[in-house]
């Protein structure tokens, strides 16, 4: 086994072990700016009207539920390669009365043909995949021509005095509140040190960049998060 199929799956397990307490630690944890950021990447994966849509890392449903809400007449898909994550989304699709076609799938290795989605979506997943240049290039084969990716993240922590009191938050706090409540502090020891390994803003817009796609990109909440938006050209655009 390789170093990037080895993250891979100790990755899938640790996300399967807390994902009966994965909301409610979300909504704890962010005070609740999480579903607004959510909405504010639903909103700009949606300027085009796309017919087809692709949730990746879709974790538990929220951001698939929110693009079927805003844009019902769109066929979407959410896919994770998260079996206890899918289940749990499937039943918050069923209670919601939402169709939406859930698929176990690697992000990585996709299991849709070139072209298949109008626009594509990830929220707090890009940062676990084992490969970033691997996912960008996924998500631009599996989009058509002006096909449009939202990538939203959590940045390393930003500078000055927010950035020190979101790094002690990040680092004390979190693992001690998710630990309590998940039974798996070690799940929210690997959170802060994905967030400290991840790209800077300007260097996920670069590798978007390098992958294909036209790139703009905002910070969210005094840089706490980010939101990128990379569109595939038409042909002789």
């Amino acid at each position: 086994m390789n170093e990037t199929e080895a993250k891979a799956r100790a990755v899938r397990r640790m996300f399967g072990e807390i994902a009966p307490r994965y909301d409610l630690l979300n909504r704890l944890l962010s005070g609740g700016v999480d579903q607004r950021w959510r909405r504010l990447a639903v909103r700009l994966a949606l300027e085009k009207k796309p017919r087809r849509i692709l949730d990746v890392a879709t974790g538990t449903g929220d951001v698939a539920l929110l693009l079927k809400k805003a844009r019902p007449e769109a066929a979407v898909t959410a896919a994770d390669f998260t079996p206890e994550m899918l289940e749990l989304a499937r039943a918050k699709a069923e209670r919601a009365a939402a169709e939406i076609t859930f698929v176990e799938a690697d992000a990585l290795a996709l299991p849709f043909a070139d072209g298949s989605f109008d626009a594509l979506t990830v929220a707090f997943g890009f940062r676990n995949f084992a490969d970033y240049r691997r996912g960008l290039a996924e998500f631009y084969r599996v989009l058509a021509p002006g096909g449009r990716a939202v990538i939203l993240e959590f940045p390393p922590p930003p500078r000055g005095l927010l950035g020190r009191l979101y790094s002690f938050y990040f680092n004390g706090v979190l693992p001690w509140i998710g630990g309590v409540i998940s039974g798996r502090p070690e799940a929210y020891r690997y959170l802060p040190n994905s967030v400290a390994s991840f790209p800077e803003p300007q260097r996920l817009a670069e590798m978007m960049q390098e992958a294909g796609f036209r790139v703009g990109y905002r910070v969210l909440t005094g840089g706490i998060a980010a939101i990128h938006v990379g569109d595939k050209d038409e042909p002789g655009a």
